[in-house]
């Protein structure tokens, strides 16, 4: 039994030509998670799409063409027009470049926030922990749609106010999980041992307890960003989000598409649709990447859960 169990464990040979952990992550969400792997591919496109906005736009963002008001889609505009006469498959493909920046923006704050809140509260306990905890209990009895509507309207439209209420809102929220997190790692093995030597806390903190929950950590991140771009898309659609005439999806929904929904309604359509898939596609890239990395859903010893198996010895 013995031997059977040393033989699962990698050797350090193994250890040392096991690829880096980014290369590793990415054939092992192609090989084993199809469906993570389209979600990454949107995910790609959605930031190449951002990023070299300019170059594929056909059209500018408010070149305005007077003549071809709402026109439905051609060979000219591929997604039609609207009342102004503005090409929309540029205002999409511009709007990409908004998800991209607000998705990624928020999220990152988000993540700062919860590490700033649920490390520290998670591994020092005691009084500080509780008094922590019972503020993060305030803001979680908070109704989220009423909080947000109601800072912006304090601060106004803009894209960087939505980033900052975005990221403060939905990092507090997860510094629950973060906390839980190192709750569970400060008790390993590995972390009793390097107190026992003396090591201080700061150390404990960013050598020890912060690299053991990277995994959780780029799950969050995942969640966060297709939570961050839906919830600006619905907010500009109430119209206190990020105003006209930059080309946000829940904008352009909320503005011509619901204005002009009987007359033309691929004003609606195609932003609902480009926003339904970016959604779909970051939902899908982060459940493969929770299963990948959580070892409580693979089982087995190795890095992120994987075993090698090799064959058993017979006992002599």
């Amino acid at each position: 039994m013995s031997d059977s169990r040393a033989n699962q464990l990698p050797t350090e040979a193994e250890e040392r030509k096991r690829p880096p952990f980014m290369v590793d992550l990415v054939v092992r969400l192609v090989k084993e998670k199809p469906l993570g792997t389209v979600g990454g591919i949107i995910v790609l496109l959605l930031f190449l799409t951002g990023i070299f906005a300019d170059f594929l736009a056909p059209y500018g963002i408010n070149e305005i063409h007077l003549k071809d008001q709402l026109s439905p889609p051609s060979f000219q505009y591929l997604l039609g027009t609207d009342n102004l006469g503005r090409d929309q498959l540029s205002r999409i493909i511009h709007g990409a470049r908004i998800s991209m920046i607000v998705g990624l923006s928020a999220a990152s704050l988000s993540l700062f926030i919860s590490i700033i809140i649920g490390l520290p509260s998670g591994f020092f306990g005691g009084k500080y922990d509780l008094v922590v905890q019972r503020f993060v209990d305030a803001f979680f009895c908070l109704p989220w749609l009423f909080f947000i509507l109601s800072v912006m309207a304090l601060l106004g439209p803009g894209m960087v106010q939505v980033i900052v209420v975005l990221g403060i809102y939905s990092g507090v929220h997860s510094s629950r999980l973060t906390r839980s997190t190192v709750i569970g790692i400060k008790e390993n093995v590995y972390v009793e041992a390097a107190r026992a030597i003396g090591c201080p806390p700061i150390r404990l903190l960013t050598k020890h307890i912060l690299p053991n929950i990277a995994a959780p950590l780029i799950i969050i991140f995942t969640v966060y960003m297709g939570s961050a771009i839906l919830t600006e898309a619905t907010i500009s659609f109430l119209g206190f989000g990020i105003p006209p005439p930059i080309p946000s999806w829940g904008g352009m929904i909320s503005a011509e598409g619901r204005e002009f929904l009987a007359d033309a309604p691929w004003l609606a359509i195609w932003p609902g649709v480009a926003l339904g898939v970016v959604i779909y596609g970051i939902n899908m890239l982060g459940d493969g990447l929770r299963d990948i990395l959580d070892p409580r859903l693979r089982g087995g010893l190795g890095r992120y859960g994987r075993v090698k198996v090799g064959k058993p010895k017979l006992a002599r």
